[in-house]
């Protein structure tokens, strides 16, 4: 049985304190019923009736997923056909300032989440919740499915001193929740005054992946481009804080990893000797069209999950470091912050959420 979103009866589900009210609405690309309509579309056609539709706002990557590369900023606009402004909360200002608030009753949030810490989309969530708070605006969130599964949690505790873009509350980094329980936690631990509701799915159930919930997959950022990605990502998003290619630039982001100075065949054979649950490791060979190593020929690998139930992505991504670090340690580095807008720490401690040492050892 195919699961319904909200999105898709949402006449049923608004709530009734909240009809005719003014509202705005933080989406991105993925955020469309399961025929593909986009929630704007949608929201057009209740406007005036279930609701009086004033502003838009986007994240990360933009409302129409426009900037390509990581850590691209974007400005505010027009929305050219409803003429209502679009906000960017991924530029001068992450958290919606008081004047973006002023003149609405709620705030509607539709993002895709893919099931990990370091997402930002959860993260513009939290500071939207903390903003609304602040100025009594209520949040109505239509909850989606964790890609991923709603079953397994993985990752290391979260040190509170941590705390950045990609880890602003103490979550596991593969957090096993959904946008909407995300929101509920957040209320019931950060923000216990938020005016939160929480539109609910139908027919999806915990241990689901997004290819059983008969939905069509919408790329939520433009380098998670399957659900292959995002299956891998909570552990090879690790590699951003590295030197090594996590495969920005090419047509399988963070599916395939690697750098110029690396032996391709040597490097596969190590990891496949370490015979990690799931997974197994091609060799490799790919040119990134922009990012790390632009126009370079890097050698590494390419994964492939053999049984995604038993594969477990950061305890992964945490062996391809160690491993590449131990046979290249002479070339492998720590990138450098800044970070998602942290100066100071190093990027994969940002991620790790916690001191180096507490993964990787001294």
């Amino acid at each position: 049985m195919r699961v319904l979103l909200p999105l898709d009866h949402l006449d049923e589900l608004w709530p009734t304190k909240f009809r005719g009210a003014r509202i705005g609405a933080l989406l991105h690309p993925a955020s469309v019923c399961s025929s593909l309509e986009h929630a704007s579309r949608i929201f057009e056609k209740f406007n005036g009736d279930l609701f009086h539709l004033t502003a838009f706002f986007g994240p990360q990557h933009g409302f129409l997923g426009q900037t390509q590369d990581n850590m691209l900023e974007w400005k505010d606009y027009e929305h050219p056909r409803l003429h209502a402004p679009v906000y960017s909360l991924y530029g001068e200002h992450r958290e919606p300032t008081a004047e973006m608030l002023d003149g609405l009753d709620v705030l509607l949030v539709d993002l895709q989440d893919i099931g990990a810490r370091y997402y930002t989309f959860i993260w513009t969530l939290y500071l939207c919740m903390r903003a609304c708070e602040r100025a009594g605006v209520g949040v109505v969130v239509l909850d989606r499915p964790n890609p991923i599964n709603g079953v397994t949690v993985e990752g290391p505790g979260f040190d509170p001193n941590y705390k950045s873009f990609v880890g602003m509350h103490p979550i596991p980094v593969r957090h096993g929740r959904t946008i909407g329980e995300l929101a509920e936690q957040f209320r019931q631990e950060a923000f216990p005054d938020c005016q939160l509701s929480i539109l609910p799915l139908k027919n999806w159930n915990r241990a689901m992946w997004f290819d059983q919930t008969g939905l069509p997959w919408v790329m939520p950022s433009p380098n998670m481009p399957t659900l292959d990605t995002a299956t891998v990502y909570p552990g090879m998003c690790l590699l951003e804080g590295t030197n090594i290619s996590e495969g920005r630039g090419t047509t399988r982001p963070f599916e395939i990893f690697g750098a110029p100075f690396i032996d391709a065949e040597k490097l596969c054979n190590k990891l496949n000797n370490l015979k990690l649950s799931g997974v197994f490791f091609r060799e490799n060979y790919f040119q990134p069209t922009f990012n790390k190593f632009a126009d370079q020929l890097c050698g590494g690998g390419q994964i492939y999950v053999m049984d995604r139930d038993v594969f477990r992505p950061f305890l992964t991504g945490v062996e391809i470091i160690k491993c590449i670090h131990k046979i290249y340690g002479d070339q492998f580095e720590w990138k450098q912050p800044p970070y998602e807008y942290e100066w100071t720490r190093l990027p994969i401690e940002v991620l790790i959420g916690g001191p180096i040492e507490s993964v990787f050892g001294d």
